[in-house]
């Protein structure tokens, strides 16, 4: 086939080329595949085409503007049983809420066989509809569709961005006189003074780099410092990176936090400050500090600053830059030769051996004893290779003299990097201890500890340990031990085993847990018109929502960004502020109310039909809460708890279907211990009482993932029967979900142990973290199927999505400055499986039947006269919905 040359410009179609497969393509009721041809260049292949008009579609919505003109072109070409030519149409599908879908031709070209040929065309929308699809259609059916690339291109302004972006030198700092070259030109003191350094404390100090640094000296504030404004000089929804030499200086000071913050203020004086980074800096050497952010919006004045340290510690700081963040390259897939799972990487677990393989940490005695389970942990068994029962024999810990004591064994050289390993182990402590003891296994990596699993035994019984953990660079030394009773206090150790788990093994039984708890058999029976004009008529299913809530967190600042929101409402149906309901930001000092940021997330998020949490009405931790509320006494506490209920769910009655009523009770007591046990229930039963439509939430965090026995399965449990028991009316179960290395097993059997009490379940703050996106990719995954798969979990809320505005690092679907990646892409494909879409023919009872998870669809009917659209809802049930669909002519 002969080639021909492509439109140039800023492209509005994603994956133009089919470099990426089929990411963004989608065929309408037929088959595709990418093919690459040997010139290298790809194309798509469009078969099993039936109708004419099923060909290949991609949703632009987000990507058009009213008013602006799109020129069109599109390579193409046939394959099949084709005389003569065949004609290839670009067309519009324009979807409205309220009237029918209709349909704008853009181009058309007539292909032959062994030719590629450009369809080309022009189109401009006076306002934007729901959805927007450009779509190729057109061969007879029987006759394959090959698309080579799609061009659409505006000649407005669109591209700006991109061109700016690329036109920003990446080594171009931001800061003006960065290293004091020119004195303390463009510097400022921050509510201090500061002075011009060549060396201090009789040349003790000189500076680093340069001939100079400045000092902020005669602080009297923990917000004194040094700054420099920069307004007009960063561009919103670009990345930059800051990077700072600081020390401190004074009498009998050491190492001390100093902070690194931008301060903006809007147009209509709305202020924000933002952490950039902070840092321990000593009075020894500089300290170098980094960080990296992202602008929103267009502030009318920006400040970068350096504060941190109490009143009289001087501030010095060597230099400051302010630099573009240049793109990464994407993180490689990584390769595991052989991983070998479910078995076993520790030497001589059964014991056969005596303790050879393990020692001692520290100078307690080890010994083996008979008398423990012959079966492997619970959560396990359905990881591990298939093995004989265990042997019976444990290691017996003696004459420990501090609580890290315990059995060790190195595994340096046996841990692969990025795979997921699940810690496995039976427990049990000694007589002679007084009250609850944590048992821990451990790593040293390195030197750095790493979170094995742990678990709380409360008397002489076996406990199951079981966790995971993950090490994604290579480390010299790696040693796993155990440990955590009080000194004097005998361990006992059983069966233990680490093994990398086979996560996609799982995803099979997970596929189809899910496709008999989420989707349902649905028959629609046809009227209204002559049974034989209807019948082989083709009937189109698409699915345009679902009725799972998938949610996201999301800040005021950040819907300043148009591309954030893009994503938001297209990509989310529930929402969840991330800061701006809780007590410490709407009422900052006492009396001193702030609800505007809020106000405006609900406007967002009702105009786009999204729900909402409220997160939350109180939060137990005591360094969460602000000064003034720290420093009431009891009677004025209590009027301020009661005056916070009133105030916030008398103004917002019935806008939030949830409320986190008092977040993270199982890691705090502040409200408890000041106004007594029954003040939590209380609590719920204001909250009930002011706003009866709320459903009312406990929400904590570490209680799936085996790591923290003080938010154990049975430690939620038994404080949600307590809450109960003195009449609070909890309504449903949240569990945070900031997880890393997740273990399916262990994930669903926490949610089997909280699904006994009938409650819903929610992933109310889910994130995963890792450096690599693939491996970030796998863990999103690993969560999303568990919960999506669980009839126990009513809905799934991420923390965020975009990098550095989320609150974990390395845990973004989408970069800083707008790229899917590969965890974003993964989301974006589950999102795309459990989406359902049907086509067929109405059959001789007229009739047609398809099954889909639930949501709402649209019907499309085609017969030989006329398209009809129907919209249905398929709800839960375990019987078939029957639905009975009236085409008359005055529907």
């Amino acid at each position: 086939m002969a080639n021909s040359s492509s439109s140039q410009g800023t492209n509005i179609i994603q994956n133009h080329n089919f470099s990426d497969g089929m990411h963004s393509w989608h065929p309408i009721c037929c088959e595709s595949w990418v093919v690459s041809a040997e010139s290298g260049d790809c194309y798509a292949v469009v078969t099993n085409r039936k109708e004419c008009w099923q060909g290949l579609e991609q949703d632009i919505t987000s990507r058009v503007s009213p008013g602006s003109t799109y020129s069109v072109s599109a390579c193409v070409g046939v394959l099949g049983s084709l005389q003569g030519s065949a004609d290839v149409f670009a067309t519009l599908r324009l979807e409205h809420h309220d009237c029918a879908t209709t349909y704008k031709r853009i181009g058309i070209t007539s292909v032959s066989k062994e030719r590629w040929e450009k369809v080309e065309g022009s189109f401009s929308l006076s306002s934007v509809p729901n959805r927007v699809v450009f779509y190729l259609e057109g061969p007879s059916p029987g006759i394959d569709l090959l698309i080579k690339s799609v061009v659409i291109t505006c000649q407005s302004a669109n591209g700006k961005e991109k061109v700016d972006r690329d036109c920003i030198a990446a080594n171009e700092n931001i800061i003006l006189n960065p290293v004091f070259d020119d004195g303390l030109k463009n510097w400022a003191g921050k509510g201090c003074k500061i002075i011009l350094e060549d060396s201090m404390a009789d040349g003790k100090i000189v500076p680093q780099s340069g001939r100079y640094f400045a000092s902020a000296t005669g602080r009297t504030q923990t917000w004194n410092g040094i700054q420099q404004e920069v307004t007009g000089r960063l561009q919103r929804k670009f990345a930059y990176e800051v990077t700072a030499l600081v020390r401190i200086f004074g009498n009998n000071v050491s190492n001390i936090g100093v902070q690194l913050t931008l301060w903006t203020q809007m147009p209509d004086l709305r202020e924000q400050y933002l952490g950039l980074g902070k840092v321990q800096a000593t009075d020894k050497d500089w300290t170098q500090m980094q960080g990296k952010f992202l602008l929103n919006s267009s502030p009318s004045k920006v400040i970068i600053s350096i504060a941190g340290p109490p009143a009289g510690v001087d501030i010095l700081v060597d230099s400051l830059t302010v630099k573009h963040v240049a793109k990464a390259a994407p993180s490689p897939p990584p390769i595991i030769k052989n991983p070998a799972f479910g078995l076993n990487i520790l030497e001589n677990s059964d014991l056969k051996n005596g303790t050879h393989g393990w020692f001692p940490l520290g100078n307690c005695t080890l010994s083996v004893r008979t008398g423990s389970p012959h079966i492997a942990p619970p959560l396990a068994r359905e990881s591990l290779e298939p093995h004989e029962p265990l042997s019976g024999r444990y290691i017996l810990v003696t004459n420990r003299t501090q609580t890290w004591m315990g059995p060790a064994q190195m595994i340096t050289n046996k841990v692969k990097l990025f795979l997921t390993y699940q810690v496995s182990s039976w427990v049990r402590i000694g007589s002679g201890a007084s009250g609850p003891q944590t048992i821990k296994v451990a790593l040293n990596v390195d030197d750095q500890w790493v979170n094995g699993g742990q678990v709380e035994a409360n008397d002489d019984r076996w406990y199951e340990l079981s966790s995971s953990f993950r090490i994604e660079k290579q480390p010299s030394k790696v040693m796993v031990y155990i440990q955590g009773p009080a000194s004097g206090v005998d361990l006992m150790v059983a069966g233990f085993q680490i093994f990398p788990v086979d996560r996609h093994a799982r995803f099979k039984h997970l596929k189809k847990q899910t496709d008999q708890l989420r989707k349902r058999d649905v028959v629609l029976k046809f009227s209204g018109v002559d049974s034989r004009s209807l019948l082989g008529a083709t009937v189109i299913v698409k699915q345009t929502q679902s009725s799972f809530p998938f949610g996201s967190c999301i800040s005021r600042t950040n819907i300043d960004n148009a591309d954030y929101v893009d994503f938001f409402v297209k990509n989310f149906n529930w929402a969840v502020f991330e800061n701006e309901l809780k007590w410490n930001c709407t009422e900052p000092q006492q009396g001193n109310f702030n609800y505007r940021d809020a106000d405006e997330l609900l406007h967002l998020c009702r105009s786009h039909g999204i729900e909402t949490r409220g997160h939350c009405i109180f939060w137990e931790v005591e360094s969460t809460l602000q000064s003034w509320v720290q420093s009431l006494n009891n009677n004025d506490l209590m009027s301020a708890v009661q005056n916070r209920l009133k105030g916030l769910l008398s103004r917002y009655k019935g806008k939030f279907k949830h409320y986190d009523v008092n977040n993270e009770m199982l890691h705090g007591s502040f409200f408890r211990d000041r106004l007594g046990n029954d003040i939590r229930a209380n609590m719920f039963k204001i909250a009930h009482q002011l706003d009866p439509s709320a459903t009312l939430f406990v929400n904590d965090y570490h209680v799936e993932n085996g790591s923290d026995p003080k938010s154990s399965p049975e430690s939620y449990i038994e404080q949600i029967l307590d809450l109960q028991e003195q009449g609070a009316p909890v309504g449903g179960i949240g569990i945070q979900g900031h997880i890393d290395s997740p273990v399916g097993p262990i994930v669903s059997s926490a949610l089997d142990k909280l699904g006994i009490l009938g409650l819903p379940i929610w992933f109310t703050e889910l994130d995963v973290s890792s450096a690599n996106e693939y491996v970030r990719a796998d863990d999103l995954e690993v969560m999303l199927r568990e919960a999506f798969a669980h009839a126990a979990v009513d809905g799934i809320v991420l923390w965020g999505f975009w990098e550095l505005l989320m609150f974990r690092s390395n845990a973004h679907l989408i970069n800083a400055e707008g790229d899917v990646n590969e965890a974003g892409k993964r989301y974006l494909a589950l999102r795309e499986e459990w989406s359902s879409h049907a086509h067929g023919y109405v059959d001789e009872q007229s009739e047609f039947a398809f099954r889909g998870f639930h949501g709402t669809y649209d019907v499309e009917i085609v017969t030989a006269t006329k398209r009809t659209t129907k919209s249905i809802v398929v709800d839960k049930g375990e019987a078939p919905l029957v639905m009975s669909i009236s085409l008359s002519s005055r529907m």
